[in-house]
């Protein structure tokens, strides 16, 4: 039964040659036997007794939507009601429980899949490879002294591994296409508004989105239908029509026009990347697409600008975990100053502080206009880059990952080399846009991402254009 996708297992239950209880079942012995540290939390008693609630709606005859019984995993910084905590894999939210749930989960639950449980991630989703979490890291599924990608790290192992069919992640600069190259699956961050993030804890307001890891665009799509759509408590949710999305996986991508930016394909790609993305641009020309060189000339100042914004957020964002109304208190409190400073230097490891000083810095009087204001102003020239090109062609193709997973601990004294690494992922944040990373071969046994980025709210597009291209793990 592990290895049907979604979209497969979805049939099969609605036709009743499985149970929902059974699916669950499947995938909890798998996640127990698993060594690769992919989960923080497990909702074997919850899940179950969720999937025998869908089952006995079916058998009394109930029309239910289809899907109901799919099992799936969820990123722990999205919250959820009940036993299982929120932890954000910190220290400072260690054990807390959330009282509600993100608007992501009232849709899941109410199409009936099955929570299993809390993926593991970098802090507060602050990272590319998952070394960051306060519980450990991660192994890649395929070697585990390599890295997963990040931050949704246990996210895409999790699916890559098969202890269930999907997974939810959230995408920041990123987080969510580089651990689906680094796992050989597809992953899409949607256009910024097109799913709520109400009830997801914010890392960078303006950048974050929630998105679905799966093994192939249909289940994708599947996942991304359900959890699209606009809801008021979130004010930059867009009210727009949500589209049909495993439907625009019909037909072909003949006159697709896609571009090629040049500034995507420089010495710094490792070659044998660029070759196996290459292929996959022949792969799509064989389909009928067009392909054409493009410029996205303030590619190079991405990293810089979007470390600014992104910390800025972040040092606003974390301030409420002070130790007295979220998470971690110190036992050492003396006067008021003294317990903050200690709750949050106990609480938080040294990568989210890292973060936390330097958007404290760029927001502080004196380098406010020196820091912040320009790269938001280099954040305007890249979304007018990425309008013009839009003029020209109707996806841009692009390598997700410069360089293949590496070994846990590589960058451990170089965090700006480890910044890099997100180089050609941070531009689709910053612009608002839709991004999906689909396999695209292999290097030295290790997946290779190939990024489709799309005009806002075109997902359908980027996911047929992905459909093509369908592989992945075996």
């Amino acid at each position: 039964m592990r290895k049907l996708g979604a979209v497969a297992l979805a049939a099969s239950l609605e036709s009743g040659q499985v149970s929902a209880v059974e699916a669950a079942r499947e995938c909890l012995a798998a996640i127990e036997a698993d060594t690769h540290h992919c989960l923080l939390a497990v909702r074997a008693r919850e899940a179950l007794a969720e999937a025998e609630a869908v089952d006995r709606r079916r058998a009394a005859g109930e029309s239910l939507p289809f899907g109901a019984g799919v099992p799936l995993i969820i990123k722990d910084n999205i919250v959820l009601r009940g036993a299982a905590p929120t932890t954000c894999a910190s220290k400072i939210l260690e054990n807390f429980v959330s009282p509600y749930d993100a608007h992501v989960v009232e849709r899941l639950r109410e199409h009936g899949l099955v929570i299993l449980g809390k993926a593991n991630m970098d802090e507060f989703a602050m990272g590319s490879s998952n070394e960051n979490s306060a519980f450990g890291p991660v192994g890649h599924p395929l070697d585990p002294e390599r890295v997963p990608g990040g931050s949704s790290g246990g996210s895409a192992a999790s699916v890559a591994l098969r202890l269930a069919p999907l997974a939810l992640g959230s995408d920041t600069g990123g987080s969510i296409r580089q651990p689906a190259a680094f796992c050989g699956l597809v992953g899409l961050k949607p256009t910024y508004g097109r799913v709520s993030r109400y009830g997801l804890v914010a890392y960078g307001s303006s950048l974050d989105q929630i998105g679905p890891l799966a093994r192939s665009a249909g289940d994708a799509a599947f996942l991304l239908g359900i959890i699209a759509g606009h809801d008021r408590r979130d004010s930059t949710s867009a009210d727009q029509p949500v589209p049909d999305y495993r439907a625009a996986l019909d037909g072909d991508i003949r006159g697709l026009r896609l571009g090629l930016p040049d500034e995507y394909f420089t010495d710094a790609l490792d070659s044998r990347i660029r070759e196996q993305v290459m292929a996959g641009v022949k792969k799509l020309e064989a389909q009928g697409a067009e392909v054409r060189r493009i410029s996205l000339p303030h590619t190079p100042y991405a990293v810089a600008a979007y470390y600014i914004i992104a910390t800025a957020e972040a040092s606003a964002n974390l301030a409420r975990f002070d130790g007295v109304r979220y998470g971690h208190r110190t036992a050492q409190s003396g006067n008021l100053l003294e317990m903050y400073r200690r709750s949050r230097s106990e609480g938080f490891g040294p990568e989210v502080q890292r973060r936390i000083m330097l958007g404290t810095y760029v927001l502080s009087a004196g380098y406010y206009d020196a820091y912040y204001i320009k790269a938001m102003k280099v954040r305007g020239l890249i979304t007018r880059d990425f309008n013009r090109a839009f003029e020209q062609v109707d996806a841009v193709v692009t390598p997700t990952a410069p360089n293949l997973p590496w070994k846990i601990g590589a960058f451990k004294d170089d965090p700006v080399a480890a910044y890099l690494q997100d180089i050609y992922t941070v531009t689709v944040n910053l612009a608002g846009l839709p991004g999906v990373s689909v396999p695209s071969g292999t290097v030295d046994g290790m997946p290779v991402g190939l990024q489709l980025i799309g005009r806002p709210f075109e997902e359908a597009t980027l996911l047929k254009a992905a459909s093509m291209l369908e592989g992945g793990l075996s």
